[in-house]
């Protein structure tokens, strides 16, 4: 009975031993999803990451080079102390071979740096700051969906040729804010506009009244709103209780998505432009694969959660292609292969790590306009990705020669 098992026990360890040799380190693929799920951010990607990566683990088939694919996720609740001990947990213990979204560029900036001593590739799709693929770049990080170089290009170039030519700023006290403002001041300033000032608040401020009212009295012509979630959600709205608009300023939402949209109602948010890389209601792919989405979440997606599925969805084709999990094998085929699906028909990765795709500028429509729940936004213009961001040698990237 005995040799009877053993030599089941081989059968076994043979049949399980391609999976091995196709180069697969333990047996399986394995993917992290580190986001915000509780606070100001919850709702810009949060839950609906999560569920758009199993879509794409689903539509890849569930395995890859015959071994399955997992995923795991947790919250690191905007905090990068919470979110590096949580990747390094994860390495350590629980076989993950990539972590992704990572909304809070505080965030997403350590745990790239932590995941590039690991060797382990980091595909940012939340967080939004251009150091990602500057100045703090690494071999084996990413960064998808979009950026806050292309949100000042877009926006903030839109808002300038419109005759919004003097700015204040409303702005998250963090990396990702500081980013924003930096480079939208620059777009601002290179199309003949200038800056009268900045207020900075904390994350998750609930009362904007005090720098509303510098804003106000600063006479500018656009407030420029750099942060994002629920802080922009109550300075929109708390805009409107002090007449911003009504007194002839503009409001410039840098980083606002269909789901910000959707919780302010088109009643408060109707005439903002803004910038998203993906929009549910553009093309037949990106509306058979939005109605989707919907079947499981009950909400449309927005580019954050579209672009997820965009990401989890290349790291796998590039395992694929590379017949391995090996960290440098991978990066390598994420550059170069091309991003053709329904948030990117012509996506290219950069030598920085960047991920090149259009930008759609968008102005959100009134209640008379919409026909219907989810029907939100008029697409203006299309910003090409080559304008969108800096090619890969202007990045400030420092492993570009």
């Amino acid at each position: 009975m005995k040799v009877t098992l053993t030599a089941a026990a081989s059968a076994a360890a043979l049949i399980t031993a391609p999976a091995f040799a196709a180069g697969l380190s333990d047996g399986k693929v394995k993917i992290g999803i580190l986001n915000d799920q509780s606070g100001v951010y919850a709702d810009y990607g949060g839950v609906g990451s999560i569920e758009a990566t199993k879509m794409a683990i689903e539509d890849f088939g569930g395995t890859v080079l015959g071994a399955p694919i997992e995923m795991i996720s947790a919250d690191h609740q905007n905090k990068a102390d919470i979110a590096s001990n949580i990747a390094r947990e994860w390495y350590d213990t629980q076989q993950v071979d990539s972590i992704m979204e990572l909304t809070t560029s505080s965030v997403g900036l350590a745990v790239q740096a932590l995941s590039a001593e690991r060797k382990k590739i980091t595909m940012n799709t939340g967080s939004a700051t251009s150091e990602i693929t500057g100045k703090a770049c690494t071999p084996y990080g990413f960064h998808w969906v979009y950026d806050t170089h292309a949100l000042a290009v877009s926006t903030g170039g839109a808002m300038v040729e419109q005759g919004g030519d003097s700015w204040y700023f409303l702005t998250a006290d963090y990396t990702f804010g500081h980013t924003l403002e930096s480079n939208t001041s620059d777009v601002v300033k290179a199309k003949g506009g200038t800056i009268i000032g900045s207020a900075r608040h904390p994350l998750g401020t609930t009362d904007f009244s005090s720098f509303l009212l510098q804003a106000q009295s600063s006479g500018a012509k656009v407030v420029g709103l750099a942060d994002a979630g629920m802080d922009t959600q109550n300075a929109i709205k708390q805009a409107a209780e002090f007449g911003i608009t009504k007194g002839g300023q503009k409001l410039a939402a840098l980083l606002v998505t269909l789901s910000e949209v959707h919780g302010m109602g088109l009643e408060a948010a109707q005439g903002l432009t803004l910038t998203e890389s993906f929009y549910w209601d553009r093309t037949d792919a990106s509306r058979a694969w939005s109605k989707r989405y919907k079947e499981r979440t009950g909400k449309m997606p927005n580019m954050v959660q579209a672009g997820t599925y965009s990401a989890v969805t290349s790291y796998l084709n590039a395992v694929k292609a590379a017949g391995t999990d090996d960290s440098d094998a991978v990066a390598a085929k994420i550059r170069e292969l091309p991003v053709h699906d329904m948030f990117a028909e012509n996506g290219k990765v950069l030598a920085n790590g960047r991920m090149v795709s259009d930008v759609y500028l968008m102005q959100v429509k009134t209640p008379q306009e919409s026909k219907g729940e989810w029907d939100y936004y008029t697409v203006k213009a299309t910003v090409p990705g080559d304008q969108a961001y800096p090619s890969a040698d202007k990045s400030g990237c420092p492993l570009v020669k």
